[in-house]
């Protein structure tokens, strides 16, 4: 996969553009990068090859092949397809991983790559030095994995290891991000003990995508059990190799699906799964709950408004990733909104809560930052500005929505979509038929 671009894209500003018709329009959404980089993980563990059909190609996607393959995967792409050809953990490796911003590189890989004896070395963008790793380093260092990082508790460090994890029983603190669990979970197979992971702390943050790692470790044979609450028992064994066809990513439908409630539009939106572990699932009742009219037609979604938005109080937690949309939905509601349960999103691409209450605030908005989420109350006085990015995609399509209504939101760096949907800008300009 040596045509991957890993590097950050060159910045790019984007005027948003602002409609007056109603939106009717089709969406075919990219592959979910959840269950891309999950696949490619297990994949990459397996025991024999795999392919994944219709993954996502993005930044994020290609930071997680790249870094597969300086751990020795062999990984080919044909058509629509990657095929993956596994690993063998017999060699020493001396390797460095990019990480680029993507949580589930710097979070997934580092167990996965202390299964190979060696030393290796895991850094990203600037941005990514901010986010939060000190539970990922010490469920390494409990698993008698050395890792050095200079007591940050941050990228970049450093990881020696002889290649056998005991695994047995740990405890974490996941409360800054369900990823902590995931990793673990994905590699725990491979562990001569296998491994029992217990959860301490405040509650764990975006459980479906646990939800999501448990059905696709189950998928490829793996035995894997959650006998109480914040607690997960992985048994050793291999990990089988399989055909696996990803479905579309359902957080990434967030901002066109909006477009129908802001418009008083039709979205169609092709190949919903009716059933699946993605968070994205949720804007299905959340976004009712906002003024919108959804049906299925055979596999295809269809959102419908009538203008009219409906401001709420909501505990994300169950999906932080969401709360971008809702938010810039609330903006443009008819009546004020609280979006609680969010705290982990200070923890993401950026700090979300404060990057969203500034530029909210920046346009003219009415935004107050709470200890855990944002609470809006609507106004009739915003107006175009530089809306900042702050190197986080969705930023950047948060500013697209409230852009249908508010003229001239110009996003300092549109370029930031590049990490799950780098197809954003051409697929909003068709759906709401902007030059």
């Amino acid at each position: 996969m040596t045509e991957q671009n890993y590097s950050q894209p060159a910045k790019k500003s984007w005027l948003a553009p602002t409609i007056s018709h109603a939106v009717s329009g089709t969406v075919s959404l990219p592959g979910s990068k959840s269950l891309t980089n999950r696949e490619l993980v297990l994949s990459a563990l397996a025991d024999s090859p795999s392919t994944l059909v219709a993954p996502l190609e993005s930044r994020d996607s290609s930071l997680m092949i790249g870094s597969l393959e300086n751990l020795g995967t062999q990984i080919t792409r044909k058509d629509n397809n990657i095929s993956i050809l596994p690993a063998t953990t017999d060699m020493d490796l001396n390797a460095q991983i990019n990480c680029g911003l993507a949580g589930t590189v710097m979070r997934f890989v580092p167990p996965i790559a202390a299964l190979f004896k060696g030393t290796i070395t895991f850094d990203g963008d600037v941005e990514a030095r901010l986010r939060p790793m000190k539970t990922t380093i010490d469920s390494l260092r409990k698993l008698g994995v050395i890792v050095e990082d200079e007591g940050r508790g941050t990228l970049p460090f450093t990881i020696t290891s002889d290649g056998e994890i005991a695994g047995g029983e740990i405890e974490i603190d996941a409360s800054a991000s369900s990823q902590f669990v995931s990793g673990l979970l994905l590699a725990a197979p491979r562990f001569t003990k296998g491994l029992k992971l217990r959860h301490v702390g405040e509650s764990v943050p975006s459980l479906p995508h646990i939800e999501m790692t448990i059905a696709c470790l189950k998928a490829r044979g793996v035995d894997i059990l959650q006998p109480e609450e914040n607690c997960w028992v992985v048994e050793p064994g291999p990990i089988h190799g399989r055909e696996v066809v990803i479905e579309p990513d359902l957080s990434n439908a967030g901002p066109f699906l909006a477009a129908a409630l802001v418009s008083g539009g039709t979205v169609r939106v092709k190949n919903w799964p009716i059933e699946t572990t993605q968070v994205g699932k949720h804007f299905v009742e959340i976004l009712q709950r906002m003024g919108g009219t959804i049906t299925f037609n055979g596999t295809d979604l269809l959102i419908s408004g009538d203008g009219s938005i409906k401001g709420l109080d909501i505990d994300l937690s169950i999906g932080g990733e969401l709360a971008p949309v809702i938010i810039a939905l609330a903006v443009l509601a008819d009546s004020p909104s609280r979006i609680t349960g969010i705290a982990h999103l200070r923890g993401h691409e950026t700090d979300r809560l404060l990057a969203l209450t500034s530029e909210i605030n920046k346009i003219g908005g009415n935004a107050k930052e709470l200890e855990d989420g944002i609470e809006i109350t609507p106004t009739d006085s915003m107006h175009g500005a530089i809306w900042d990015t702050y190197a986080d995609h969705r930023m950047a399509t948060a500013a697209a929505i409230i852009g249908l209504r508010v003229e001239d939101i110009t996003v300092s760096d549109v370029s930031v979509v590049s990490k799950t949907m780098p197809d954003f800008v051409s697929m909003w300009s068709e759906l709401i038929g902007a030059n």
